[in-house]
């Protein structure tokens, strides 16, 4: 069946009606050269020259406006089917608006492959999942993680080959992590003496103590001697609060943050930093588990051998 034949049989009242429709759409998507006349610049225009697409190549006309069509006015194209590329379009459209089970189970498979596609490029850039980075979106559950852990000073300090400027912002968006850090502790109900930033005036009360403990302890050897008396000493540990971390453990505590980072972005969580509709929708990600699958073909095979 030629399309000039099959065209035909679409009714002149649904191609009236759908051409309608979409000349009332804003910013609809026109050629070029059609934009350049300014001939899409009336309803009654856009109108006519959908029209006539649709009367002369409904595949074109699937191809650029199939996505705006309603499953009904998609089902007008039905008598065309027989032709390839116009069932091609609606087997697609369709699938989007109202798709299977398993299609949608697809779906789902296949934006999760984009998505670890696309998170291992950002892994390998060095850039989205630096510890930076990652403290700057989330830095509560950095804080949770890993900066409770480390030295405060640290971030104050000026680093190697940085102006003096460059540290003085560094600091003011310091100060506003960490207000964030205290914000979310104070909503979360967490005790005064564990904000961030107390633990310096912990740290000076308790330096305090001991000048005065080693003091008295001065005072207590002194009389120790003269009576002639032992004195055993005994090693307290600290009790945890601004206790630094080991190194291993620290390790640990960084490989455990990085993977909760890494499913939030999976999961979506991340939306206000990235466009998910780009990373979902770009094919040219399903090359990486292209290669994957061979990979992991090649090396079943010589496994095999």
């Amino acid at each position: 069946m030629t399309k000039s034949a099959s065209i035909a049989t679409i009714g002149a009242d649904a191609k009236e009606s759908i051409t309608e429709r979409l000349s009332r759409i804003e910013d609809l998507y026109f050629p070029r050269k059609v934009q350049s006349s300014d001939a899409s610049a009336s309803p009654s225009h856009r109108k006519t020259l959908l029209f006539d697409l649709l009367s002369s190549d409904a595949a074109v006309f699937l191809e650029r406006y199939g996505s705006k069509l309603s499953l009904d006015e998609l089902n007008q194209f039905d008598v065309l089917r027989d032709d390839y590329e116009i069932n091609w379009h609606l087997n697609h459209l369709r699938s989007v608006i109202d798709p299977t089970e398993e299609e949608i189970r697809s779906k789902s498979t296949k934006i999760k492959n984009r998505r670890l596609a696309y998170m291992d490029k950002m892994i390998m850039a060095g850039n989205y999942f630096s510890e930076d980075a990652m403290r700057e979106r989330e830095p509560y559950l950095h804080h949770e993680y890993v900066g409770r852990f480390q030295d405060p000073s640290g971030r104050s300090m000026a680093r190697p080959g940085e102006r003096w400027s460059e540290t003085l912002i560094r600091r003011s968006e310091e100060a506003i992590l960490v207000e964030k850090i205290r914000g979310e502790q104070q909503r979360l109900g967490v005790a005064e003496s564990d904000w961030i930033g107390n633990e310096r005036e912990i740290q000076e009360e308790e330096e305090e103590e001991e000048e005065e403990e080693e003091d008295d302890d001065d005072k207590s050897e002194s009389e120790t001697e003269e009576v002639g008396v032992a004195k055993e000493t005994v090693e307290v540990k600290p009790d945890g609060n601004g206790e630094l971390a080991t190194v291993e453990e620290m390790e640990d505590r960084m490989e455990q943050f990085m993977y909760v980072m890494q499913q939030k972005f999976l999961s979506g969580e991340d939306h206000q930093h990235l466009d998910y509709t780009k990373i979902d929708e770009d094919e040219t990600l399903d090359d990486h588990w292209m290669k994957e699958a061979n990979l992991d073909a090649e090396e079943k095979y010589f496994d095999d051998i």
